[in-house]
C-alpha cells in the first residue's frame, strides 16, 4: 500500500478481486457487502483502491444502477477466472475436491438436497452453491462447473445439457388495489381469472415481467409470436420479485415459488394450458470425456430427480 492508501499495480490482492467481483455480479454495492459480511464504505474502498492501481475505471457509478465499464466487463473475466484458479489450488492442496453448482434463484427441492446428499456421500467431495444472476454465463467463464438451468430457452451449442424434468407453471401478480383508489390503469391491471385460474391462451392480453437473463418465461415460450403484447423487462430474479409486487405485470414461475416465496403485496394463481417448465443441468465439454467429478454429479442428479418422481406418483 503506498502512504496514500492506494494499492499500487504490484499492491493489488486477491481481496481487490474478490470485491470487484461481487459488485460486478451484484451490479451493486449493497448486495455485494451483503455477500461479502463488508460494511459497504469499507468495500467502496477497497473497489476504488483496486481501479487506482489499475490507473482504469472498472465501474460506472453515474447510473442509478452500478454498470461495468467496456474495460471493467474484459477485466472482470480475467478476474473471475484467477480467483477460480486459486480457488481451485487451495482445494487442491488441502486435498479437497469441490463441484461448483451454478444457479439463479431457488434450488428445486427436493431434488437439491437428495443429489447434492448423494453425491457428497459416494464420491467425499464438496458442492459448493454458487448463486449468480446468470449461470450460463459463469459456465462459460468456468466460475462454476455445472449450471441449472429453468425453462426452454436455448443456452447454445457449445455445451451439453442433461434434462432432470418438468415443473408446473404459475402465475404470480400484486394483489388487487381497492376499487377505487385511484392505482389501477389500464396497462397495469390484472388480467381476469376465470374460477380463481389464468389461461395460456388469454396470454396476448397480459403485461409480462420478465426476467430476461435468467427467467422461464418470456417471449421465447411464444415461437409463433401469440404471447404477450406488453413486456417489462428486468436483469435478475430480485427486480422481477419487486417489478410484479409494484403491479407492473405478471409473472409465471415454477410452482416451487409458491411454496417457499412469501412476499405480503403477492398472490399466486394457477395457469391453466401452460406448457410444463423443463429444468435441466448444463455443463460443458470441452474435450475428450466429461470430467470424472461432473459425471458423477450427473448420475446423482438424474438419480435424484428419478427418486422424486417416483414419490410424486405414490
Amino acid at each position: 500500500m503506498t502512504a496514500s492508501g492506494h494499492a499500487g499495480a504490484s499492491g493489488i490482492e486477491l481481496r481487490h478481486l474478490r470485491a470487484f467481483a461481487a459488485v460486478a455480479r451484484h451490479r451493486s454495492f449493497t448486495r455485494a457487502a451483503e455477500e461479502l459480511l463488508v460494511g459497504q464504505p469499507a468495500l467502496s474502498r477497497t473497489v476504488a483502491q483496486l481501479e487506482a492501481g489499475l490507473g482504469i475505471r472498472l465501474l460506472d457509478r453515474s447510473s442509478r444502477r452500478v454498470e461495468l465499464t467496456d474495460t471493467g466487463a474484459e477485466f472482470l473475466l480475467h478476474a473471475e477466472r484467477t480467483l477460480a484458479a486459486f480457488d481451485g489450488a487451495v482445494a487442491a492442496a488441502r486435498r479437497e475436491r469441490v463441484l461448483r453448482l451454478g444457479f439463479s434463484w431457488l434450488l428445486p427441492d427436493p431434488w437439491a438436497q437428495r443429489a447434492i446428499g448423494t453425491f457428497e456421500r459416494d464420491t467425499a467431495a464438496r458442492v459448493e452453491l454458487v448463486r449468480c444472476d446468470d449461470p450460463l454465463d459463469a459456465l462459460h467463464r468456468q466460475t462454476v462447473d455445472v449450471a441449472l438451468a429453468r425453462g426452454g430457452r436455448p443456452v447454445g451449442t457449445t455445451v451439453r445439457t442433461l434434462h432432470l424434468y418438468d415443473e408446473q407453471r404459475v402465475a404470480v401478480q400484486a394483489r388487487a388495489a381497492a376499487p377505487g383508489d385511484g392505482r389501477e390503469d389500464a396497462h397495469s391491471r390484472p388480467p381476469r381469472a376465470t374460477a380463481g385460474a389464468l389461461a395460456w391462451q388469454d396470454a396476448p392480453e397480459w403485461t409480462l415481467v420478465v426476467n430476461t437473463v435468467s427467467g422461464t418465461t418470456g417471449p421465447w415460450c411464444w415461437p409463433d409470436g401469440g404471447g404477450p403484447r406488453r413486456y417489462v423487462e428486468t436483469a435478475n430474479f430480485d427486480e422481477w420479485l419487486e417489478s410484479v409486487a409494484a403491479g407492473r405485470g405478471i409473472g409465471i414461475v415454477p410452482e416451487v415459488a409458491e411454496r417457499r416465496i412469501r412476499h405480503p403485496a403477492l398472490r399466486y394463481l394457477p395457469v391453466t394450458g401452460a406448457p410444463p417448465s423443463p429444468v435441466r443441468l448444463v455443463y460443458r465439454q470441452d474435450t475428450g470425456a466429461v470430467p470424472a467429478l461432473v459425471r458423477r454429479f450427473l448420475e446423482a442428479a438424474l438419480d435424484a430427480a428419478s427418486t422424486c418422481a417416483h414419490a410424486a406418483e405414490t
